[in-house]
């Protein structure tokens, strides 16, 4: 039961896909600084981790060897909910490995579809099990997230499923 809890976890953190797996490869290269800085959640496969979370951001910032993540969201009627975690990327900085707990635990995450210029990622577990849309602003225009959504299904995953939380608090 912890061990499924912890997995759980990691999924969550960055922002995953759910259901299939993906019908592209996804981008072939992405420039990781770009990445770096505050990344909102906008929508996401439901998962156990974040059952009940609303205004979810993830952190990114360099670090020796990689980066670190440092995801939060607000539980139902309770407090901040943080997850930490320090990652690697491939040379073309679409799959990233995640560690937590000291490296007691790891995930593997892949970068299914960027759009840099409009401030959003598709993000998935490399399993294909958990899916993440995320922001560079704290709520995309409803154009932009209609087409991050058909991007998500054109990758073979179905949106219904998908759960779309509360926006950051101010």
């Amino acid at each position: 039961m912890i061990k499924r809890l912890i997995l759980a976890a990691l999924s969550t953190v960055a922002l995953a896909l759910g259901l299939a797996a993906p019908a592209s490869a996804g981008p072939e290269k992405i420039e990781l600084t770009k990445m770096m800085g505050r990344w909102y959640e906008v929508a996401r496969v439901p998962n156990k981790l974040q059952d009940g979370c609303e205004a979810g951001a993830s952190d990114w910032t360099p670090r020796e060897g990689g980066f670190a993540v440092v995801q939060r969201c607000w539980k139902d009627g309770g407090g901040q909910t943080t997850w930490k975690a320090k990652a690697t990327a491939d040379p073309s900085n679409t799959r990233i490995k995640m560690t937590f707990f000291g490296g007691l635990v790891s995930q593997d995450y892949k970068v299914l579809e960027h759009k840099l210029d409009q401030g959003w990622l598709i993000l998935g577990t490399a399993n294909g099990k958990y899916l993440w849309l995320m922001s560079q602003k704290p709520t995309l225009p409803a154009a932009v997230k209609a087409q991050a959504v058909a991007r998500i299904k054109q990758l073979g995953y179905d949106p219904a499923r998908l759960e779309f939380p509360g926006p950051p608090r101010s």
